[in-house]
């Protein structure tokens, strides 16, 4: 990742191309024309494209968000040592959840789809394309321009857009801070998109695993 290496430029388009496309999903969701799923399958892989593109053409290319081809065996490598690590505190506060007489499950509140082929869509487009979109968005565009302002600058607002960003019906705001906060140390660590995407994969298809669970 290079310091402040998203410009105003880069980041007005790429907010303002994000925004259409998201406000297009929510115009056809609305119309029931289409999948809800599988269209905001398709805005995530666009969006995807969008910032890629974006980021090549006014920003100086991928490393401008900490991006290497060079560097993908060993950003994976760090990014599944930073899942098992916080995977082992998450198994920690299960014990000490269960010792005290709590029922850890009910604390997993993803919303899963009755269908099988729809839980199907939900690991791919939410385990999947979703970490790779709002990576790519909030720490590589966002982080990497607020990093001007140095690092507790660029996590505090980069996590609090993050937050906000997302609905709230399921009361999980308090998951999410945490998770944008980790993703962004991570990210500032590791030097390395990929290490969050990592984790941001992972620890989705943890959570939906976890909420099959809760329903068997």
């Amino acid at each position: 990742m290079e310091a402040s290496g998203i410009n105003l430029k880069t980041l007005v388009r790429t907010v303002a191309a994000v925004a259409a496309v998201e406000v297009g999903v929510s115009l056809l969701t609305a119309e029931g024309l289409f999948h809800p799923m599988m269209l905001l399958g398709a805005a995530r892989l666009l969006e995807i494209l969008l910032i890629i593109l974006m980021v090549r053409l006014w920003s100086g290319g991928p490393a401008s968000l900490g991006l290497s081809v060079l560097g993908v065996p060993y950003a994976l490598e760090r990014g599944l040592l930073w899942s098992a690590g916080l995977g082992l505190i998450a198994a920690c506060g299960w014990v000490i959840l269960l010792s005290a007489g709590l029922q850890p499950l009910r604390l997993i509140r993803a919303q899963l789809p009755t269908g099988g082929n729809d839980v199907v869509l939900l690991f791919v487009v939410g385990g999947l394309l979703g970490p790779v979109a709002e990576e790519l968005f909030f720490r590589g565009v966002l982080y990497g321009f607020f990093r001007r302002w140095g690092a507790p600058a660029a996590v505090l607002l980069s996590s609090l857009i993050f937050v906000l960003s997302h609905p709230t019906s399921h009361g999980i705001r308090l998951t999410q801070a945490v998770g944008g906060i980790l993703f962004a140390m991570a990210y500032e660590v590791e030097r390395s998109l990929l290490v969050p995407i990592t984790i941001h994969v992972l620890g989705n298809l943890a959570i939906f695993s976890l909420s099959l669970l809760r329903l068997n």
